[in-house]
């Protein structure tokens, strides 16, 4: 049988590791799932036929080498960070390698020796980046064979609670990382280009510069600009384009109230706090304010960020128990943003029954045969519950799908890649389709923007 190493039993993997085993007997597939915690690997082998959990620490050189020596092809789908351990043994024992993180500058330094051993590093492969990138270039493509000029390129992604499930002021529940979330937009400003003009956020004012946008069926959403929307340019060979924009998806209403805690600090995550261990909720928020005699917690809140008592943002506030007493961190030496994910952990937690969902909008201008058009490509995937979310289903498949590809030499293009190619991305994009993972496109008339109220 083939052998299939994955290294990293998250909650990501559990669509790839199910898509790959009920694809293990027709496709003659082993799994192997490597995990520093072999309960985490034992409960996605699940006691399968066809599969093994093994305790792999990626940090353990004999350990890595021997599970690596052994694959076929290797899955990694641990924190991007720790690729690099692996990728470097991929490429010293001769394995092709999929992983749905960026490509960072060190496995880029990688793709000389890795084309030339004929290898295959896909990356990028997961929802964004991974789907966004497919999706947008199947239309970018389509466009610019029919002799289309691109004018306008803007892509949003939304880690969301379902409709369903959405029982919160916030409209939101951690579907992901929450660290992630906690820390998002930080280290340095989003930069994108509108009609022709660069534009910068900084990070203090990210979450009051927002776009707007409906989806048919679900309503309307907030856009946050992402930091590397101008680096899509060069990949998507969109040099030339006067707009592109990349953000992230809340519903209404989100960025102004998170706002509150990035203007207090509480996102701050370069120094540690003192106490944390036995500090209260209302305490943590209480460090962050002046001092006074008679105020109090909630009032000096009120007066240093002017938020009125009737006002939805102070609701949401005390919605997440942020002024209780009795509550405590828990925490030893937390950093503010540690401390905040800590308290937004105990409410927006995905119970058991809970479902999740992704929202992916991209938006194409373009002139074809003298006409301005635009296409709106749309997809929302949701969760089947709280293990087979659709966040690791758009994660998950995507990559056991190129992973079979390129076992079976469907996929063969060397190098370190991203899915940008048309050979790569119709086969997969056309497979996530039996999966209910699919755009619709809208096609109209194409505005763009005045360059007069852009100055």
């Amino acid at each position: 049988m083939r052998s299939i190493l994955i290294i990293g039993a998250g909650k990501s993997a559990s669509s790839l590791v199910r898509f790959l085993l009920k694809a293990s007997t027709q496709e003659d597939l082993y799994l192997v799932i490597g995990d520093v915690s072999i309960d985490n690997a034992k409960s996605l082998a699940a006691d399968h036929p066809n599969a093994k959990a093994i305790q792999l620490d990626v940090f353990d050189k004999a350990n890595r080498q021997e599970a690596i020596q052994n694959a076929d092809i290797v899955i990694s789908m641990l924190p991007a960070r720790f690729h690099m351990e692996v990728a470097k043994e991929c490429v010293k024992f001769h394995k092709n390698m999929v992983t749905a993180s960026y490509v960072s500058k060190e496995m880029e330094t990688l793709d000389a020796e890795v084309k030339e051993k004929g290898l295959t590093f896909m990356n990028e492969i997961g929802v964004d980046p991974g789907i966004d990138h497919m999706s947008a270039m199947q239309v970018i493509d389509r466009i610019r064979s029919q002799g289309g000029k691109m004018l306008l390129f803007e892509s949003f992604t939304g880690g969301l609670v379902a409709p369903e499930s959405d029982d919160n002021l916030w409209n939101y529940k951690f579907t992901w990382n929450p660290r992630n979330v906690v820390l998002a937009g930080q280290g340095g400003a989003a930069e994108f280009i509108q009609a022709g003009q660069y534009k910068y956020i900084p990070y203090q004012r990210l979450f009051r510069r927002t776009e707007f946008l409906s989806i048919p069926k679900y309503g309307r959403f907030e856009g946050l600009a992402n930091r590397n929307s101008l680096a899509y340019r060069g990949i998507y060979g969109l040099e030339n384009i006067p707009t592109i924009y990349r953000g992230t998806l809340r519903r209404i209403g989100f960025s102004k109230a998170w706002n509150v805690f990035v203007q207090l600090g509480l996102t701050d995550d370069t120094y540690a706090m003192q106490d944390t261990e036995h500090m209260s909720y209302r305490s943590f928020v209480n460090s962050f304010l002046p001092y006074s005699p008679t105020d109090s917690v909630e009032l000096k809140l009120r007066l240093s960020l002017k938020i009125d008592q009737d006002d939805l943002i102070w609701d949401k506030l005390v919605e997440l128990d942020i002024f209780n007493s009795e509550k405590i961190i828990g925490l030893k030496e937390a950093t503010p943003a540690q401390a905040l994910q800590k308290i937004l952990e105990d409410k927006w937690t995905l119970r058991p029954e809970d479902k999740d969902m992704i929202v992916m909008y991209h938006k194409f201008g373009f002139e074809l045969n003298g006409e301005r058009r635009q296409i709106d490509s749309i997809m929302v995937s949701i969760g089947e519950d709280q293990t087979y979310t659709a966040m690791s289903k758009t994660v998950g498949l995507p990559v056991g799908i190129a992973a079979l590809k390129i076992l079976n030499g469907e996929i063969k293009k060397p190098g370190v890649l991203r899915p940008i190619y048309p050979e790569i991305y119709n086969p997969i994009l056309k497979s996530l389709e039996d999966y209910d993972i699919k755009f619709e496109e809208i096609e109209k008339e194409f505005i763009g923007y005045n360059p007069d109220q852009l100055n």
